[in-house]
């Protein structure tokens, strides 16, 4: 092949590339979300709140205070659950709108919700005790609050994604892993063509996964794969320094979870734990199912004398996105015992 079909084949690759790099058509997203536990914990936690701070008026003794606050409790607990119920069942219709409708409609039903409490609330002190008005208007503000807070609750994850993207992409393309990464498949060409051909399957895959853009979570069995390509990829270049282990429960691969979240924890188990050490070390990725909660645990060796070093900037990341997807149902620890490192994980089944 001549210099001017190298260059066609090159431009045609990409005129390709550009087109899957190209960024789909905008489209709506729901702007809010509701289907968290910690969200509905919070959500009932205002509402006491608020319906305690009412009681205070007019009241002119505790006991008179727990007597109100129990009445107004009682009237606007089962409004507020079916605000979240109802957001929650919704959420994939309320996608479809726009921003403002969205907001609209979580209004409109906290409105609704809070002429349903008033309902429940005249059938227990009578109908003349009570204004459809003021708990109509009441409705409307608390889930104005709560609208506004889910909202930035769902802005607050953008930063930590996009800074999580440049992160790993930097990771990827950083000069020094690329070039190891070539060396090595340059070094196998002559004495073993189908190694370095995996080799380089495996960066394809990694870059690939990089720069596509994914949606809000993806499966913990693609994140797998994605460490799977990272390891192997080491392997070549540290050969028997690099002892992987994998114990993967097939039942946990549905978990949600944040793209590209298991890779720097690999790679920081490569860096912490085999780079330092002459003879090498061993790292294990272990997923299990328990009931309704998924582990995620990543475990290597450290060096005698030596403990964990970093600023842990891909750690923290890490824990954020986890409760930014998962809130209070998201755990993440780790530990320094008797030479092995452990990062620990549990997220939704």
């Amino acid at each position: 092949m001549d210099d001017s079909q190298l260059l066609s084949a090159f431009q045609e690759l990409a005129r390709e590339q550009q087109k899957k790099l190209a960024p789909p058509p905008p489209r709506h997203k729901a702007i809010f979300d509701a289907c968290h536990i910690g969200v509905v914990l919070r959500a009932v936690l205002f509402v006491e709140a608020v319906m305690g701070v009412a009681a205070m008026f007019g009241a002119a003794s505790i006991a008179q205070w727990v007597q109100r606050a129990a009445v107004l409790s009682a009237a606007a607990l089962p409004g507020a659950l079916g605000w979240l119920v109802v957001t929650c069942s919704c959420k994939w219709l309320l996608a479809r709108l726009h921003p403002i409708g969205q907001q609209a409609f979580g209004i409109t039903l906290g409105t609704v919700c809070g002429l349903y409490g008033c309902g429940i609330l005249a059938l227990v002190v009578g109908p003349g005790q009570v204004s459809w008005i003021a708990s109509a208007f009441t409705g409307a503000l608390l889930s104005s609050v709560m609208v506004a807070v889910l909202v930035l609750r769902a802005k607050g994850s953008m930063p930590a994604e996009t800074t999580a993207r440049l992160a790993e992409l930097q990771a990827r393309i950083r000069p020094h892993f690329l070039f190891n990464s070539l060396n090595s498949a340059i070094a196998l060409v002559r004495e073993d063509p189908a190694k370095a051909e995996t080799l380089l399957e495996d960066l394809s895959e990694l870059f690939r996964h990089a720069l596509v853009s994914k949606g809000d979570w993806v499966t913990l069995a693609e994140e797998v794969q994605v460490a799977r390509h990272y390891l192997d990829i080491e392997q070549v270049r540290f050969g028997e320094r690099l002892r992987v282990e994998w114990a993967i429960d097939p039942r946990a691969g549905t978990a949600r979870v944040p793209a590209l979240f298991l890779q720097p924890l690999v790679e920081n188990a490569v860096k912490h734990g085999v780079e330092p050490s002459p003879s090498g070390a061993d790292v294990k990725v272990t997923t299990q199912r328990r009931g309704s909660v998924v582990v995620i645990k990543v475990t290597n060796t450290v060096p005698a004398g030596q403990g964990r070093r970093g600023h842990g900037v891909a750690q923290e990341n890490v824990r954020d996105r986890l409760r930014l997807l998962h809130d209070v149902q998201a755990q993440f620890q780790t530990a320094l015992i008797d030479g092995l490192y452990q990062v620990r994980m549990e997220v939704p089944a």
